[in-house]
């Protein structure tokens, strides 16, 4: 098993700073002001090859009345007795304190293996103090640093003297994960009294001052053959009036909390519940997809309970649409009456958050539903659901595969949603329901041939246009080595490369070339012939868009047989005449 080690000593030395180092993650509050840590936590922890089991207490105070520093500084001392070694922090650049040296002599008459630190050792203004831990009497003092790492490797030869490594071995690997059950609520609702009552101890520190606990502090506990890791939080209050940093830190840890729980019992005081903070926790709850259970606190204080218990459920519904049919438990952490329906409630809850589906059954269930209450249709056409099919569980997700999924209403996704939670008998479970659409094949892009006839058309044409620029390669490459076969042979024989020998032109006839600088030339040289033949000479020879550049006879004149282009056809009609359709011609409409 691991080396269980408790760290302690007097307010702000560096306990929880040491204590989140070796866990190897931030789980503990850690701020400049003393006091911040009140209950004990407990976490895995690893120094070299090291197992330990971490303990992080409060800091030590030397009271004995009933104070809330006496019962700090009880749960201490039950820390220290429940551990195999003590690990004792004090300031090195403070130096000994007269309480350091109280708690010291508590801790020798312990007769428990005792390893002394001296925290925020690093640079020159704590070597002073190091000294001073000698007259003590719990040994040499280790140098070290818990915010910076150093002196990690003299603390592990330390422990290893104090707890020889031959004592302990590792655990079995155990795979029944325990259920992670979160109490939430607003402060002093009664959250920890309500754990002290579940476990049968006082864990937990409790009291009449609202905001005792600021960690979430996770206690492991066994009810009946199941294993359940409760975790106690720090109250929730409105954001508008969380106005210190300790108090914001304490609401990050408390958010974290429910967000990597499982079932979350939300605490309400009995006398007024469901107020807003009430109604926002529950809300994030949901959003998180965690399976909820409301507890109406202090029970005992309620002289109509029945007509209570009655309204609160119907208020329940009304403001908590979304987890409609959430189990309600009334109990009194004080006097435990009502305490034993709470665990049968979250085991239920829990197992209908885990639940899973058929595809068959969700699909007979869809055809129902949709025969009950048709989908609307939107813009004229009708939304139609073909499919539906659980994608995970915790919380149950499921996807619904429609035509025109993004034009769904959303109050047709609330009747599915409260539907399926009635037809499956899944009350207060978030249930999650995704709507998408099939692919569409007659689109552009790379929905293209997403499914059926689309994709075999899509594959196809890719085969061919593959194949075509194949062909193509082939052709230039059987040309490419037939010239180059060409070449050697020819050099073979003592003739040119055939690739650089240009082709000779031929020699244009003489007529032809005497007539050529007459059409570049200016165009007074062809004015002085006739003005027709000239113009139509030089377009035979020259085409159609010289004569736009050479000739100054129109168009009309030149005809178009003479200029190479077709005959001439039926004239276009001119703007703005009437043409309607059988008429023998432009500007004669017939008579409608």
């Amino acid at each position: 098993m691991p080396l269980k080690l408790a760290i302690v000593g007097r307010p702000n030395v560096g306990k929880s700073t040491l204590f989140n180092r070796l866990a190897g993650k931030k789980l503990a509050i850690v701020d400049d002001q003393p006091g911040v840590t009140r209950d004990r936590r407990y976490a895995s922890g690893r120094l070299g090859d090291l197992d330990l089991e971490l303990i992080d207490t409060a800091g030590f105070e030397d009271v004995s009345d009933e104070s809330l520093e006496a019962r700090m500084r009880h749960q201490t001392e039950l820390a220290v007795e429940e551990a195999d070694v003590s690990l004792f922090i004090y300031d090195a650049r403070e130096g000994v304190t007269p309480l350091d040296e109280v708690f010291a002599t508590l801790l020798r008459r312990r007769g428990k293996p005792v390893i002394i630190a001296a925290n925020k050792a690093e640079g020159k203004a704590g070597q002073s103090g190091i000294g001073e831990a000698y007259k003590l009497g719990l040994g040499e003092p280790i140098p070290i640093s818990g915010e910076h790492g150093e002196g990690m490797a003299e603390l592990y030869a330390a422990m290893l003297a104090a707890f020889p490594e031959d004592q302990y071995s590792e655990d079995e690997e155990d795979d029944d994960k325990p259920i992670r059950l979160a109490i939430v609520g607003r402060p002093n609702a009664g959250k920890s009294t309500l754990i002290n009552r579940l476990i049968g101890e006082q864990r937990l520190l409790t009291g009449p001052e609202a905001g005792i606990t600021r960690d979430s502090i996770s206690v492991d506990w066994i009810w009946g053959d199941k294993k359940v890791r409760l975790v106690d939080t720090a109250g929730l209050r409105k954001k508008a009036k969380v106005q210190e940093k300790l108090e914001k830190l304490s609401t990050q840890d408390t958010i974290r909390a429910i967000t990597f729980a499982e079932v979350v019992v939300l605490v309400m005081d009995a006398t007024h519940p469901f107020e807003i903070q009430d109604l926002q926790i529950a809300d994030l709850t949901e959003r998180e997809g965690r399976a909820l259970v409301f507890v109406l606190a202090k029970w005992d204080l309620i002289e109509d309970q029945a007509a209570t218990l009655a309204a609160f459920r119907e208020h329940a519904e009304r403001m908590l649409p979304q987890v409609r049919g959430a189990p309600v438990v009334a109990l009194s952490g004080e006097t435990g009456s009502g305490v034993n329906k709470l665990m049968p409630a979250v085991l239920k809850i829990h197992k209908d958050w885990s639940t899973k589906v058929k595809t068959r059954d969700l699909n007979d269930w869809l055809q129902m539903a949709m025969q009950r209450h048709p989908p609307p249709a939107v813009s004229g056409r009708r939304v139609k659901p073909k499919y539906m099919a659980q994608t995970k569980a915790r919380p149950p997700t499921f996807v619904l595969f429609s035509s025109r999924a993004d034009q769904m209403p959303d109050h047709y996704r609330r009747y599915l949603i409260n539907s399926l939670r009635e037809s499956f008998d899944l009350p207060g479970v978030p249930l999650r329901i995704t709507i998408k659409s099939g692919a569409n094949p007659y689109a552009d892009g790379e929905a293209k041939g997403h499914s059926g006839r689309g994709k075999r058309e899509f594959e196809r044409r890719e085969r061919e246009e593959e194949r075509i620029r194949a062909s193509r390669n082939t052709v230039k490459k059987s040309k490419r080595i037939a010239d180059e076969a060409a070449a050697k042979a020819a050099i073979e024989a003592g003739l040119p490369d055939p690739r650089e020998v240009k082709p000779v032109k031929k020699k244009a006839p003489a007529a032809s070339a005497k007539a050529a600088p007459a059409v570049e030339g200016a165009p007074k040289d062809v004015g002085a012939a006739e003005p027709g033949k000239a113009a139509v000479k030089s377009v035979k020879k020259l085409g159609p868009k010289v004569q736009k550049k050479v000739s100054t006879t129109p168009s009309y004149k030149v005809g178009a047989k003479s200029a190479g282009g077709k005959a001439a056809g039926p004239k276009r009609p001119v703007s703005g005449a009437r043409t309607v359709r059988g008429n023998t011609g432009p500007g004669k409409p017939k008579g409608r």
